[in-house]
């Protein structure tokens, strides 16, 4: 779902002009000003926000499409929603205290948009709002320092707040927001391969990409000895025999392989460390972000498995050469990676482009 992008624009300075200019080009959802003025010549497309700085003018509401009402310098905000009915109001609340917090929790289920700022840098306050307004149609406005901070809270308590205000402190800020406010996965189409060969290849490095999250049953990462194709390794999250299921990690294949990432950017499994992003993928081609916690590579005996696609695409993988490692095929089908014979299906991807860098381009490129 896409979030919600405010730009502050009361300390812009001298940038104000191009600052909001980008603001309107790159779609920001709305801008907020102290003065109407600045808010005159915004298209229809950005929401008009003005949050008074002193005592909000009546004969002003006409010209804007919100109204920001601080409750504890104003009044009460029901009373002005009761006087003019036909605009959109917000209210606005500094959290630096447990009854504060309150009004916020309250503002939060009862008004259209609720302005939070909250004084300190920890989030637990922001999660007890989103948590107290769980099923309110309103939305929660967050300010943010910077866009880094705007996607953290854009993903507080996995919901996050509905949208974030910004106050930029340069041009580009607004791109980078609307760009965070927008931030969603790919939907990937996976194919079915057809396994042609399996061998054993003898000894080699193999990485295990342990990650901060759980996968889900259907669910893992794609890798390959090829930019072109992939085939779809499963997480640890079946029962295997001797061992405890750990259903954050994928063990994933030899150090050269491919994985994706941000953009359908490709890493080697050997380049990944503790705080990057690899691409977690499920049998329907649905993808989310994930971040490594811990890449393991230690020596194993490893297979090769080749399969080919449909349109005759040939796939190669390279696995530690185990029963419990193993890869997904149709409809969710576990299958262990040292059972598999000529035949067999599996999920599969087959990126369109080749890599520099790990970035994809066209250009001639030839993979063996």
């Amino acid at each position: 779902m896409t979030k919600i992008s405010w730009l502050d624009i009361r300390t812009a300075g001298d940038a104000k002009a191009a600052i909001t200019q980008e603001a309107v080009h790159q779609r920001v959802n709305g801008i907020l000003a102290a003065e109407v003025a600045d808010l005159a010549e915004l298209p229809p497309t950005v929401t008009k926000v003005w949050f008074p700085a002193g005592t909000p003018d009546p004969e002003q509401f006409g010209s804007v499409d919100v109204v920001i009402i601080d409750s504890r310098r104003d009044g009460d905000v029901t009373a002005y929603e009761r006087a003019h009915p036909d605009t959109r109001f917000g209210e606005f609340v500094e959290i630096i205290d447990a009854p504060t917090l309150d009004l916020a929790c309250t503002a939060a289920r009862e008004r259209q948009f609720s302005l939070l700022k909250f004084r300190d840098t920890t989030k637990i306050p922001l999660e007890i709002v989103i948590a107290a307004a769980a099923s309110a149609t309103g939305s929660i406005i967050t300010q943010a320092v910077d866009v880094e901070e705007a996607k953290i809270i854009f993903g507080v308590l996995e919901h996050g707040a509905d949208g974030v205000l910004l106050a930029p402190g340069k041009v580009g800020d607004a791109t980078e927001l609307r760009a965070a406010a927008t931030e969603r996965s790919p939907q990937l189409d996976l194919v079915e391969l057809e396994v042609v060969s399996t061998e054993h290849v003898g000894m080699g490095e193999r990485a295990c990409v342990d990650t901060c999250t759980y996968f889900n049953e259907d669910e893992g990462i794609l890798v390959g000895s090829h930019s072109k194709g992939m085939i779809l390794c499963v997480s640890e999250t079946h029962p295997l025999p001797y061992m405890p299921t750990r259903p954050f990690r994928v063990n994933a294949g030899a150090i050269h392989s491919y994985t994706l990432s941000k953009d359908e950017r490709t890493h080697y499994l050997s380049e990944l460390k503790a705080g990057s992003k690899v691409m977690a993928v499920d049998v329907k081609g649905q993808t989310r972000m994930v971040t490594v916690g811990r890449v393991k590579i230690e020596s194993r005996p490893l297979i090769s498995i080749t399969a080919v696609s449909s349109s005759g695409v040939q796939v190669n993988l390279i696995l530690q050469d185990d029963w419990h490692v193993r890869v997904l095929g149709p409809r969710g089908v576990v299958l262990n990676s040292t059972e598999l014979r000529a035949g067999d299906k599996v999920l599969g991807y087959l990126p369109s482009e080749d890599r520099h860098v790990g970035y994809p381009i066209k250009e001639f490129c030839v993979e063996r």
